[in-house]
């Protein structure tokens, strides 16, 4: 686990600009602790040697009112560039996620991920109003403490010189025996999270099965293990604590007794002395808080590190996509007749050659807009696969263009509006659903709803988990309006749809079907899977992907 990762200064700009004002404050603090201790000393000896002690007694004052308002700054600059940075992470995850698709998504756990994004980047705030101003100042106020204190009594200067390596030593010995716990205690969160996300998810399954006790003392037994992983945490806190305040004690006290002896022998004057004795504690102090922040901030740095992973692998996520080549040339097997195709001049066609998903027969074909191309076959013949490699949800080998654009190179979301064969429909409105975290247009939702089919549907109708409140033919008119209200919206996205009338009656379905062919000659292209035959009539193309039987 690294103090300070280069990953978050690349990632997050409000790190970048945090760092430079925490070095601003602590060339400031540092110039203070120094000139504070000057004058405390110069007031101590002018009280016993008779002088008059009112000026440096103001100017006492007036520095440690600057020091707390420095360390107040410092906190409050922390504060706020947390916040940013967590923010940027957060937005960098989410498009990094976009970027690697939803093939390396359906592989992921998503509560981990939350957890991550949310539980994890608010440690941050401990992490950046604590541990890094504390670094910076350890950077820049122990050698100049140190050298300051050279200067004045060279002995001394070279006592801490030897005695502050021991503390980073021991700061090294303990870390590397914590870091093993620290992150045994996240990813023991993380399973937890995990853990109880499915176990809701699939609450009405343990129910029906008599299984739901069991579920609930697996997540009994995983709490119980995050609490112990935390205690061991909290030992190794306390450890790590008490190991450098023992250390920086008797480095001072070194100090202190050599001091002593030599103000006793007469070699030097009480002047240096106390002003070398106040500056010593000074010089320790921001290596033991490092030490002291560090565990409370390591949360947070175990959360960048899996965002900064996340990030890393959405570099190079294009050429992760297209790593899958042709291991040779595949002859088309897809039957594709043509019924009068439109064609739109200069629009952006959807090409597919050879696409050939793990041991299934090459595909190839070609949409463009102002179509609707409906691909059937039996089951498993490659239907839905063909959408998901389109998608980016499964790697191929092949060919398939957008607009002359590699599907590999884009994320899904830019240019594709899709409903699949499980509704996905999440707590909240119908119109929340279908908006899905978009602009919630009423009207538009309105229309969306009935060109699925589903005019009788309240769009402010409420929803339970996981879409609770609707039958089976309902929720999937609503992922389909789902789909069409975000083609709606962009309308040079291909409008996907997978068996969106298998929940569906004959009537409704033939309604859904004449909707989407006066969508297809509104200008939009449709890409759709059906075994049902009725939807034979309406499509323009034609891919048959096997023989039916």
């Amino acid at each position: 686990m690294k103090p300070v990762d280069p990953r978050l200064l690349k990632y997050a700009a409000a790190a970048r600009g945090f760092f430079i004002l925490a070095a601003a404050v602590g060339v400031l603090q540092t110039a203070v602790v120094i000139a504070f201790a000057w004058f405390l000393t110069d007031a101590v000896t002018g009280a016993i040697a008779g002088r008059d002690v009112g000026a440096s007694l103001i100017w006492l004052l007036g520095l440690a009112l600057l020091r707390g308002t420095l360390i107040a700054a410092s906190d409050a600059a922390g504060m706020r560039a947390a916040a940013k940075t967590g923010t940027q992470l957060r937005t960098a995850l989410v498009r990094a996620i976009g970027r690697l698709g939803p093939g390396w998504l359906a592989g992921r756990n998503r509560a981990t991920l939350a957890v991550t994004a949310g539980h994890g980047l608010e440690a941050l705030d401990t992490y950046f109003a604590r541990y890094l101003p504390q670094l910076v100042l350890m950077v820049i106020a122990t050698p100049t403490i140190v050298v300051v204190m050279w200067l004045n009594d060279w002995p001394s200067g070279l006592t801490a010189i030897i005695t502050l390596p021991l503390i980073p030593l021991f700061m090294i010995l303990i870390g590397i025996a914590t870091r093993t716990v620290q992150r045994t205690q996240w990813q023991t969160l993380q399973r937890l999270a995990a853990r109880f996300a499915d176990t809701v998810q699939g609450l009405s399954t343990l129910r029906l099965f008599g299984r739901e006790r069991r579920a609930a003392a697996q997540i009994e037994a995983t709490a119980d293990g995050y609490r112990r992983e935390t205690m061991k945490v909290l030992r190794f806190s306390f450890l790590s604590g008490f190991a450098m305040e023992l250390l920086s004690s008797l480095a001072v006290a070194l100090i202190a007794v050599a001091v002593g002896f030599r103000l006793l022998a007469g070699d030097m004057t009480l002047e240096v002395g106390l002003f070398v004795l106040l500056l010593a504690p000074e010089a320790f102090l921001p290596i033991r808080q490092v030490g002291v922040q560090f565990h409370a901030a390591a949360e947070g740095v175990a959360a960048t590190e899996d965002i900064f992973d996340v990030l890393d692998q959405a570099g190079p996520a294009a050429s992760a996509r297209r790593a899958v080549h042709d291991s040779g040339d595949f002859p088309p097997t897809a039957v594709v007749s043509t019924e009068n195709p439109p064609a739109t001049a200069g629009s952006p066609e959807l090409c597919v050659e050879g696409l050939r998903v793990r041991d299934l027969p090459p595909v190839s074909l070609t949409a463009s807009a102002g179509s609707l191309t409906l691909v059937e076959g039996p089951s498993g013949s490659g239907k839905s696969s063909l959408l998901a490699a389109l998608r980016g949800a499964v790697a191929f080998r092949g060919t398939a263009t957008f607009a002359g654009v590699d599907v590999r190179d884009l994320a899904s979301a830019e240019w594709v509006a899709w409903a699949g064969q499980a509704p996905g429909l999440i707590r909240g409105t119908i119109a929340e659903n279908v908006a899905l975290g978009g602009i919630v247009d009423d009207d538009a939702i309105r229309r969306a709803l009935d060109e699925a089919g589903a005019e009788e549907l309240d769009p402010a109708q409420e929803l339970g988990v996981q879409g609770s409140g609707l039958s089976g033919g309902q929720a999937q008119r609503v992922a389909v309006a789902r789909a069409l209200y975000r083609h709606a919206a962009d309308p040079s996205r291909v409008l996907m749809l997978d068996e969106p009338s298998s929940a569906l009656d004959a009537e409704t379905e033939a309604r859904l079907w004449k909707n989407l062919r006066r969508t297809a000659d509104a200008g939009a292209m449709i890409l759709l899977v059906s075994h049902r035959r009725s939807a034979r009539q309406y499509a323009d193309r034609i891919v048959d992907l096997g023989v039916w039987v």
